[in-house]
């Protein structure tokens, strides 16, 4: 199932994507989500192509980012993989949605993308066990984790570096888990300004989702809406020779295997 958050006539909604058309929902996507049923409210669809999409979700309680989680990724970053997952928190004010703009302010320096598969937590639990991971994954969207390397490497903590507005681009849909089937077999890459930048497989993920899983809510317990983004392939802009930095003007699009495609462009702001 392909859930989506759209405008349309100036009511904002949840819907489901059948065959080019929205249905509407009865709930937002987080009340959706949490309550882990689709209910199509009475009234007719609309054509996709006349509604706004916004993120499919506007409000997470959380979003989990998940660093080095490559082997090459790693090794061009310069940074050891860990013994455990590298988690680190996007803000929810970062999150924009498909077809929207990414701002590029002066103080966001070394402006880099980062094509990642997003796990969204459909079930809550406290020490989940990675042998139910399936229980509590709702589905999967596309997210890119726009990071101002200059600010993000600052210092060890990364929060603040990847969390500019806008720096979360998210969508274009949630894909339900049944729909995906192994999220551990799906091509994944990032098209920036027409050049083919990443191109790798999420089979290539060091820690998958079953240990991402039991390993954050170990600490944390997960919540309906939760994102856990599994981390970006090889190919970053910072790990290139010359170092690639996003630039004004430039359209970035994500594409992950049965997922669909993300889309947003760069823009320059003066602070």
């Amino acid at each position: 199932m392909k859930l989506v958050t759209y405008i349309y006539e100036g009511i904002l909604r949840a819907g489901v994507v059948r065959e080019g058309e929205v249905f509407p929902l009865v709930q937002d996507m987080l009340s959706t989500i949490a309550g882990r049923h689709t209910h199509v409210a009475e009234g007719a669809s609309v054509l996709l192509s006349d509604v706004t999409l916004q993120p499919p979700l506007l409000n997470p309680p959380r979003i989990f980012g998940i660093g080095l989680n490559y082997v090459e990724h790693a090794a061009e970053s310069k940074m050891k993989v860990q013994d455990v997952p590298t988690v680190f928190m996007k803000l929810t004010s970062s999150i924009t949605g498909p077809e929207m703009p990414i701002f590029l302010p002066p103080q966001a320096t070394q402006p880099d993308y980062e094509a990642e598969l997003a796990v969204v937590i459909g079930k809550g639990g406290h020490n989940i066990a990675a042998a139910a991971w399936k229980e509590y994954v709702f589905g999967y969207t596309i997210l890119n984790d726009v990071s101002a390397r200059g600010v993000q490497l600052a210092t060890t903590q990364w929060t603040l570096g990847k969390s500019f507005p806008s720096f979360t681009p998210l969508g274009p849909w949630i894909i339900t888990a049944d729909e995906v089937g192994d999220p551990h077999a799906l091509n994944i890459e990032c098209v920036v300004a027409g050049e083919t930048l990443q191109s790798a497989n999420t089979r290539d993920l060091i820690f998958r989702i079953p240990a991402l899983i039991e390993y954050i809510s170990s600490v944390t317990p997960l919540e309906p809406g939760d994102i856990i983004s599994t981390g970006t392939p090889p190919g970053v802009g910072l790990g290139r020779t010359p170092q690639r930095w996003l630039k004004p003007e430039e359209d970035v699009v994500i594409t992950i295997e049965k997922i669909g495609s993300l889309r947003n462009r760069t823009v320059a702001v003066e602070r």
